[in-house]
């Protein structure tokens, strides 16, 4: 499963924005892995720069001490389709009548090609072939009741007009703008800084690594304007569903964050215990697939009254093995990624614990190696249910084709993977151990989908995603 989008941004009376923003990119590089930029401004200019790869391939102190201001903003990327190309790197920048605006987005706007052919039909150009540029062109136009804050005028009609996932960060001459769709399907926080000012950043977790405390989230359809005076949060869109992506309790976020009061280490282990409740097996060992299922087996391990043991170690310098198009690299991955560990393995029947399983081209692999170790018998436990359906709102999560729950039948999955048995966690044990299954979007396993989506794009009408 593809990665989510990564937003930051800084207000810092008297020091330069860029460095804290920075250092939130750096904690947020697990949501985009493509590409990284940060864009600040003086009050007078604006200043930008990115670049493909990492943050630490992209940023040193060279490009980042040119970055000036008091006011900045940050994204890491990973597009949800389309090719890795600078040109689709973020922020988006551009010169408005009200003066510089650039744009950060995590999501995926679903009537992003209607709003685009309305741009172009008003004789509106674009750059790129990003959603996100589709919002910068929308906000850059005047809007009606600009009397006040010409930009919350502006924004207020985006959260009117656009449809899907994104939570946004915007620099603007003399603020810093964070803000929600209505639905709330992207996480977003703001924290005070120890030196005064205040951060944005898309977890809660990547607030400590910029020097700031937790303030507060910033709640669905709202916007928050921060300058060198302060914060004000604005209201304005409501009564849509909320539908926080349950996918960051399960996967995305890191561990330490915490999303509507929930430690999302916390929920994980609770997500395996379920699991363990529900699908219990005579075994010797539980195996964590490391990093993101690592919780999840702490859990079941517990609840099972089972040993927990690293059985497989991972290269921390291999990037996650999505990141490669092709099957075939995405199979080889598993091997440069992963080492068994024999001696916790050999001649043990093994429980091994994933957080998911989407296409299912890395699960046979994996329970290859466990194999080969010498496990006697491998007994996948996956502490989500099958995902059956698409996700239209930033996650690249593959079509319905490509997902094997939605092509094959458990005991085909088992067989197709080569596991002695196989167990996935119930809709209904998920939405217990998360504890706010009024409040998520589980459209992937569900089918359930809070809002329409478009058909896909006819071939060379397609749009890029941001994550």
């Amino acid at each position: 499963m593809h990665e989510e989008c990564g937003v930051a941004g800084a207000v810092t009376p008297g020091r330069q924005a860029a460095r804290p923003v920075f250092f939130g990119l750096f904690a947020l590089q697990h949501r985009g892995q493509e590409a990284a930029g940060i864009a600040s401004c003086d009050g007078r200019a604006a200043y930008i720069y990115k670049g493909l790869g990492r943050v630490a391939q992209v940023f040193d102190e060279d490009n980042l001490r040119p970055l000036l201001g008091e006011l900045a903003i940050g994204h890491n990327r990973y597009s949800t389709t389309g090719a890795t190309q600078l040109r689709n790197a973020q922020p988006h920048l551009a010169e408005t009548a009200l003066g510089p605006l650039a744009v950060a987005h995590n999501g995926n706007l679903t009537n992003a090609r209607a709003l685009r052919r309305e741009l172009l039909e008003a004789g509106i150009g674009f750059s790129s072939g990003s959603d996100t540029e589709v919002i910068l062109r929308l906000l850059s136009l005047p809007a009606a009741g600009e009397e006040g804050d010409p930009w919350i005028a502006r924004i207020r009609r985006l959260l009117e007009r656009a449809e899907g996932a994104y939570a946004l960060v915007l620099l603007t001459r003399d603020a810093v703008y964070a803000l929600r769709d209505p639905w709330g399907f992207r996480p977003l926080v703001v924290g005070e800084l120890e030196g005064g000012g205040w951060a944005v950043a898309s977890e809660s977790s990547a607030l400590a690594t910029m020097g700031a405390r937790f303030a507060f989230t910033v709640e669905p359809g709202s916007a928050v304007r921060i300058d060198r005076a302060g914060y004000r949060v604005y209201e304005l869109a409501g009564g849509r569903r909320r539908s926080l992506c349950v996918f960051e309790y399960v996967y995305f976020a890191r561990p330490d964050t915490v999303l509507e009061g929930l430690e999302v280490h916390a929920v994980r282990r609770r997500l395996g215990a379920e699991l363990a409740r529900e699908a219990p097996v005579e075994a010797d060992v539980v195996v964590g697939v490391p990093d993101s299922a690592t919780a999840h087996a702490l859990g079941y391990a517990e609840a099972a009254g089972l040993p927990f043991a690293e059985g497989l170690i991972k290269n921390r310098y291999i990037g996650r093995t999505f990141i490669e198009p092709d099957d075939e690299l995405r199979k080889t991955g598993v091997r440069l990624k992963y080492t068994p560990l024999a001696s916790v393995l050999a001649g043990k029947r093994v429980v091994l614990v994933d957080d998911s399983i989407v296409r299912g081209n890395t699960a046979g692999p994996l329970l290859r190696l466990v194999r080969e170790a010498g496990a006697r018998e491998v007994h996948l436990r996956v502490a989500s249910p099958p995902v059956r359906h698409p996700c239209f709102m930033g996650l690249d999560m593959a079509t319905h084709d490509e997902l094997i729950a939605h092509r094959l039948e458990l005991d085909d999955i088992r067989a197709h993977i080569g596991a002695d048995s196989l167990a996935y966690l119930s809709h209904a044990g998920m939405l217990r151990a998360v504890g706010a299954g009024a409040g998520l979007c589980d459209a992937c396993f569900s089918g359930d989908y809070p809002l329409a989506v478009e058909p896909a794009a006819p071939e060379g009408d397609a749009l890029v995603g941001e994550g």
